[in-house]
């Protein structure tokens, strides 16, 4: 099932805010008390005012100096390597959580013997390479891997201090997580293609986390025995790391990073086809945004799925806004409520104003007197937000559910995964997620599955294991589209990969094809992230090929504001219209 366990959170920190309202509280407090104490007048309040002063004078400020850095880089590895946790924490900013996770390097995952040797720093930051020994009862085995740390100044005092984080521990390490060495609580597992090829992250390194993940759900029912293992135990609060994805993306496995005596894996069968996944990892290869996925429409089995940054599952985990691929859904939605027709006038200004926000389209343009097709294939955000004031607040929600299995976290892919969301939101929110921004999320598996269930005409939920390995139930859709509605929406996405905005990305992609672009703004400094998802054709026709496809690019716009992504077929490049304005004038989602 997919999980809606809380994405990866930061260090513990007291927000500006609250420090703030706190700070003026206890000086308030310490006023009163002094002007009570010393009997009134203003020598109590002046004598304050001296002491606050001098503190302030000995908070240190500015850029951290050459020396700084490499000095309290050297105390924390020095006090590190020979077992002074409590010292080696006391050079952090967050002693606490470093002297928890240090304890457990040499007591949980039976490190020793460690040498960290530091390199030269670039800036604030130190890498340094590690060498050490595992040893588990009578098994012991070498250990090497490389790391860094970061100074930064201290909260409150300005002292230089290494900015805490578990991943200077181990690179592999989320805060949150921990280092154990012991018998595997889950055997090893040899995941098989579908041909019945061995499948490895060596030959597939993309693969590695889904591969963690099949090992998490199925070590203990694949019929294999654990060994003993150096391994990373997830914490509660998991995400990618870096705090982009949001609350409701899915847990990430548990992942092994050194064996000291091999168990015996057990076999596990994928729907994965060796030579779309060979396809997939060669456009990811190197970019660390792009992430694809590929599905058979007719069935929903993962033919393929590919990561360019390898240690986060971007794919079937990730929490991102849509952007107008989401505009799939609300045409559907908007074609079975009459609020329009392919072929009929449809309006496209400039602007629409809507629950106090003015939205506008990319560029500013408009389409005078055009179709609602016209406005599909273009990506007219405006086209869309126009009708919102016919809809109702859970429309959207609905539609997503009822017709294409999103948002209901009932997934049971064989790894775990986000479903969507599809919140019921109103006035602008409601209005922004039409051109999925407000709180509307998917990844490339979901709007794989969107494309797919266009393709087959019904939802069929994606999955990398069949069901009848385990007997696990797969999440059903409670309705079908029309055929009216499912004709008219195969004709808009068609129509966009031949004239609109994915006909460039779709080129040479033969075969009953179509597709939807998007791009999103993701925060307000103009990062965007772009997504394709499409219907390229396949053999046999008739949703029986491999149908239902989804990549997503997330980066900065470049000069001209694009985003950019990368189509299946080798060779070919996306570009597109700038990313996304201001949400209050939103022109985001277009493309």
């Amino acid at each position: 099932m997919g999980s809606r366990r809380g994405a990866a959170t930061g260090r513990r920190r007291t927000k500006p805010a609250v420090i703030g309202s706190v700070a003026a509280v206890v000086v308030a407090g310490a006023g009163f008390g002094a002007y009570a104490m010393y009997g009134g007048g203003e020598t109590g309040d002046d004598n304050a005012r001296t002491k606050s002063a001098a503190a302030a004078e000995k908070v240190k400020s500015g850029p951290l100096t050459a020396a700084e850095v490499t000095s309290t880089a050297q105390r924390f590895l020095t006090a590190w390597q020979r077992g002074d946790v409590a010292g080696a924490a006391a050079a952090t900013d967050d002693a606490e959580a470093a002297k928890a996770l240090l304890t457990g390097y040499a007591k949980d995952a039976r490190i020793k013997d460690a040498t960290f040797t530091a390199g030269a720093p670039a800036g604030e930051k130190v890498p340094f390479s590690v060498k050490a020994t595992v040893a588990y009862e009578k098994a012991a085995e070498p250990l090497a891997y490389d790391s860094a740390l970061t100074v930064v100044r201290r909260e409150g005092d300005g002292e230089p201090r290494v900015d805490w984080h578990a991943a200077v521990v181990h690179p592999e390490l989320r805060d949150g997580d921990r280092l154990v060495t012991g018998k595997a609580g889950d055997p090893p597992v040899k995941a098989l293609d579908r041909n019945g090829a061995e499948i490895t992250a060596a030959k597939y390194p993309s693969l590695g986390t889904v591969l963690d993940g099949l090992r998490d759900k199925y070590g203990k029912k694949s019929g294999g025995t654990p060994g003993v293992e150096l391994r990373v135990v997830r914490g509660k609060s998991t995400g990618d790391g870096k705090g982009s994805q949001e609350s409701g993306a899915g847990e990430v496995a548990d992942k092994t990073l050194l064996e000291l005596s091999k168990g015996t894996p057990g076999t596990l069968k994928t729907t994965l086809d060796p030579a779309l996944q060979t396809a997939a990892e060669k456009q990811v290869d190197g970019k660390k945004g792009a992430s694809v996925v590929l599905l058979r429409a007719s069935t929903g089995e993962v033919l393929a799925v590919a990561n360019g940054g390898h240690g986060f599952n971007t794919a079937f985990l990730g929490s991102l806004a849509p952007g107008s691929t989401m505009k799939v859904i609300t045409a559907s939605m908007l074609l079975e409520k009459d609020l329009a027709s392919v072929n009929e006038k449809h309006p496209c200004p400039k602007y629409f104003s809507y629950g106090g926000w003015k939205f506008q389209n990319d560029d500013e343009f408009e389409i005078k007197d055009g179709t609602f097709k016209a406005s599909f294939a273009r990506s007219c955000n405006t086209a869309f937000i126009s009708q919102a004031p016919e809809l109702k607040d859970d429309d959207l929600t609905r539609q997503a559910k009822e017709v294409f299995g999103l948002s209901m976290n009932n997934w049971s892919v064989g790894v775990s995964t986000f479903d969507g969301r599809v919140p019921v939101q109103s006035k602008a929110q409601m209005a922004a997620s039409l051109i999925g921004q407000g709180g509307v999320r998917m990844n490339p598996l979901n709007m794989a599955s969107v494309s797919a269930t266009v393709k087959s005409g019904s939802f069929h939920q994606p999955y990398l294991v069949a069901p009848s390995v385990d007997g696990r139930a797969l999440a059903t859709a409670s309705r079908t589209m029309s055929g009216e509605t499912l004709g008219a929406l195969r004709e808009l996405m068609s129509y966009t990969a031949a004239y609109g905005t994915a006909a460039e990305a779709m080129a040479g992609v033969g075969g009953d094809v179509g597709a939807k672009t998007g791009s999103a703004e993701v925060d307000r400094a103009g990062e965007a992230q772009r997504l394709v998802h499409g219907l390229p054709g396949g053999p046999g026709g008739g949703g029986r090929g491999p149908a239902g496809r989804a990549r997503r690019r997330h980066r900065g716009p470049d000069r001209r504001g694009a985003a950019q992504g990368r189509r299946l077929t080798p060779g070919a490049r996306l570009s597109g219209p700038p990313a996304a304005r201001s949400p209050r004038r939103c022109g985001a989602g277009s493309g």
